[in-house]
């Protein structure tokens, strides 16, 4: 509802800034930068007074450190086991 309305502010703003400048490059160009100025601080205000988008704050279970945990390992090539370390998480 706050956006629609902003963006209907914000379009009734710089339409009527529009309407109210003559075409005239020699004239008018306060008027335009009066209402560009007015129309920017509206918007901004608008878009200002809402709620940020992230909630609140939340509660996260800390995750156990992880350890390194010796491994047995068939090695293949050699015909034996060997041992690697690992790192485990839980």
């Amino acid at each position: 509802m706050k956006k629609t309305l902003a963006a209907l502010v914000a379009a009734a703003t710089i339409a009527g800034s529009l309407a109210a400048t003559p075409a005239s490059a020699q004239r008018g160009l306060g008027a335009a930068v009066a209402g560009g100025l007015i129309g920017g601080a509206i918007v901004g205000g608008a878009i200002a007074s809402q709620r940020p988008a992230y909630g609140g704050p939340v509660y996260v279970e800390e995750a156990p450190p992880c350890r390194w945990v010796r491994q047995r390992v068939w090695d293949d090539y050699n015909q034996v086991w060997r041992f690697r370390r690992v790192e485990v998480c839980n």
